[in-house]
C-alpha cells in the first residue's frame, strides 16, 4: 500500500504563502528528491496554476543547478489536478481528476508505485479530515507572516501527532516529520 505524505511549506505563524517563504538550494534539492523518489502528487486548482511555473523551466532551464534538477523532478512526476473549474491541463505529466479526493486516493493507494504526496493546503485538509494521511512533512521556514491561509484552521476534528524525526536546514527552516498518533 502506497503511502499518503502531505508535505507542504508554511511560516512560523502557521500561514502557507509560498510569497513569504525563499527556499534556498537545499530545501529546493529536499522537495527534488522527494518528488523524484514518489509515485504521484495530487494538487488542487490554485496550487497546481502556481507549479505550473516549473513546466517552463524544465521547458528552458535557468543554469541554476538546484532550481533546474527541482523543475526536471516536478515535470517527470504524474500530477492530479482536483478542481471544479479546469476541464482539462497542458502539462503533460498531469491531468484532472475524475473522481472525488476520496475514491481517487484510495484507489491509488492500493496500485503499486512511489508515494503520493499531497501538496496543496485545500487537499491536505480534507485528507486529515478523511483520516488518509499516513505522513506529515511541515517544512517550517523562520519567518513571522502575520497573514496568509493558516494551515490547519478548517479541521472537522482535533489532530494528535507524533514527531518522527526533524531536520534543520542552514536557512533556519525546520522539517519536520508527523505521523497520525495512534491515541486518536
Amino acid at each position: 500500500m502506497r503511502k499518503i505524505i502531505a508535505a507542504i511549506n508554511m511560516t512560523l505563524d502557521g500561514f502557507c504563502d509560498h510569497t513569504a517563504v525563499s527556499p534556498d538550494e537545499a530545501v529546493h534539492d529536499h522537495y527534488g528528491e522527494l518528488l523524484k523518489n514518489a509515485g504521484t502528487a495530487l494538487y488542487g486548482r490554485k496550487t497546481y496554476l502556481l507549479m505550473e511555473f516549473w513546466k517552463g523551466l524544465a521547458e528552458h532551464p535557468s543554469g541554476e543547478k538546484s532550481m533546474d534538477d527541482f523543475a526536471m523532478n516536478m515535470d517527470a512526476i504524474p500530477k492530479i489536478v482536483f478542481s471544479r473549474t479546469l476541464q482539462s491541463v497542458d502539462w503533460k505529466s498531469a491531468k484532472v481528476a475524475t473522481r472525488d479526493l476520496e475514491a481517487e486516493t484510495l484507489a491509488l493507494r492500493g496500485e503499486d508505485g512511489g508515494d503520493i504526496l499531497v501538496c496543496s493546503r485545500s487537499l491536505i485538509i480534507a485528507l486529515i479530515n478523511l483520516g488518509l494521511v499516513d505522513e506529515f512533512q511541515l517544512m517550517v521556514h523562520p519567518v513571522v507572516a502575520r497573514k496568509g491561509l493558516p494551515l490547519f484552521d478548517e479541521l472537522a476534528d482535533e489532530v494528535v501527532l507524533q514527531l518522527i524525526k526533524t531536520h534543520a536546514f542552514t536557512s533556519g527552516a525546520v522539517l519536520l516529520y508527523y505521523a497520525p498518533s495512534m491515541q486518536q
